[in-house]
């Protein structure tokens, strides 16, 4: 949708750093000169419970949307009035860390549906006023990189990043008349449909290609590659007949499991005097990322130095659809530690674990064996585990099937989750091009309806 825009006809400076030349009839305004802002309330933490009305705080804002699903929530008559959020509030994340993934900057819009619900502190809300600049424009405004640079000007603090409403404030908005306002919101919102449906029809094929990738391992890790074996009862329900030459072993009688380091805040320090502590954020599709890494200095034994094989699994979280997450430590990997939340499970038999370890085989059980209240893999639980072991030589034919089986499955996963990626990319600079008044999208959203379905 870029392809065929042009520049505006004429430009003046906007004697901003951050926001260079713009077009000759747009203004360049504070955020305080439009909008209304307000921080939250600093509530007490005692008073937070699981009954009464939502608080949103950091956490609950995902970039676009609230996620009320692991808020608290405070007695209606402590609630403050003043702080109670409204339909089509617009609210952003004053602390945290920065980046794509970081809270600082984070924003949301405030449905129907989330509502009653009450701003908390380190949260802050804007309100447009009517007429200098519409919700649709400010929406997309706070979410370029033009208004996240200069809110980054203004931050302080080092492990967690601080700005006050104040700094929001006097930060600097390109802004055409209100008219082409809502103009190029609908042109903008009409790309975003079009990028998001196609997103969504590239995270469907993932999803059915990982899907086929499952199934495949483990139908190669419980009935292996010889369609005439002779079958045996597993003597477990779930998991059925199993060669009759197998064994079936529970994983403590396969390896040893090991639980990651424990360390102080006060041991975190910069990359060059420390060592890498793998996580959680660190396991992302099936690889080792760098993208969140903590560094500690502290006393590091040495079964907590990860080896080549080692399998990294994510035992504990606050999340459970992150428990069991795995991969498998290569030599780009090896001789970090790995942190309290994690577990190696460490055996010779790793190559061809591996693939025992990303079935639905080790899916199910280790799902089976949490609770509602508990989002945790012990090692009680790792060693209860069972599994269909073949001799090592069939492991070896397994895995040099299953290698080529998922190679041209993983080639085309990596190839639509680059699409995504891409189609992100192209998104943020539409939305930043477009607001700035880098391209003119007047003739073309003159053309499009007044709401985009």
């Amino acid at each position: 949708m870029m392809s065929n825009l042009k520049p505006y006809p004429d430009y003046k400076p906007s004697n901003v750093e951050w926001l260079g030349d713009v077009p000759a009839h747009w203004e360049v305004r504070r955020v305080k000169q439009v909008s209304w802002i307000q921080g939250g309330f600093a509530f007490s933490a005692d008073s937070f419970g699981k009954e009464g009305v939502p608080v949103v705080r950091m956490n609950n804002i995902r970039r676009g949307v609230l996620a009320l699903d692991d808020v608290v929530r405070i007695p209606e008559h402590q609630c403050k009035d003043a702080f109670a959020l409204k339909e089509g509030d617009i609210i952003y994340g004053l602390s945290g860390s920065i980046g794509a993934t970081g809270s600082l900057g984070n924003y949301a819009v405030v449905r129907k549906d989330d509502i009653p619900a009450q701003l908390n502190q380190r949260v802050a809300r804007f309100r447009p006023v009517m007429g200098r600049i519409t919700e649709g424009f400010l929406v997309r405004s706070i979410q370029i990189r033009v208004f996240y640079d200069q809110v980054l000007s203004h931050t302080t603090g080092t492990a967690q990043f601080n700005v006050s409403t104040n700094d929001i404030s006097n930060v600097a908005l390109a802004l055409p008349p209100v008219e082409e306002q809502r103009r190029v919101v609908c042109y903008l919102d009409l790309a975003d449909e079009r990028i998001r449906r196609y997103v969504r029809s590239r995270e469907r094929l993932i999803e059915l290609l990982e899907e086929y990738r499952q199934a495949v391992i483990h139908h190669a890790v419980t009935r292996g590659l010889d369609p005439d074996v002779r079958l045996k009862s597993s003597d477990v329900e779930w998991l059925g007949d199993v060669p009759a030459h197998w064994e079936v072993r529970r994983l403590r009688n396969v390896g040893e499991a090991i639980i990651g380091l424990t360390y102080d805040p006060q041991d975190v320090v910069d990359e060059e005097d420390g060592i890498l502590v793998l996580r959680a954020s660190n396991i992302s599709n099936g690889r080792i990322v760098y993208g969140d890494n903590v560094y500690v200095r502290c006393s590091v034994p040495d079964r907590l130095i990860t080896k080549v094989g080692d399998i990294l699994i994510c035992s504990r979280s606050g999340s459970r659809a992150l428990i069991g997450k795995n991969v498998r430590i290569d030599s780009s990997s090896s001789g970090v530690t790995f942190g309290a939340f994690m577990t190696v499970f460490r055996c010779a038999n790793n190559e061809y674990l591996r693939y025992v370890f990303n079935s639905k085989l080790f899916e199910y059980q280790s799902g089976a064996f949490m609770t509602s209240t508990i989002n945790q893999l012990t090692l009680s639980m790792l060693y209860s585990i069972k599994i269909p072991l073949p001799p090592v030589p069939e492991q070896k034919r397994i895995i040099h099937y299953l290698e080529k089986a998922t190679a041209d499955v993983d080639v085309a996963i990596d190839r639509a989750r680059r699409e995504i990626e891409l189609l992100g990319e192209y998104r943020t600079r539409l939305i930043a091009d477009v607001v700035t008044g880098i391209v003119d999208v007047r003739e073309v959203a003159a053309e499009l309806p007044d709401e985009v379905e």
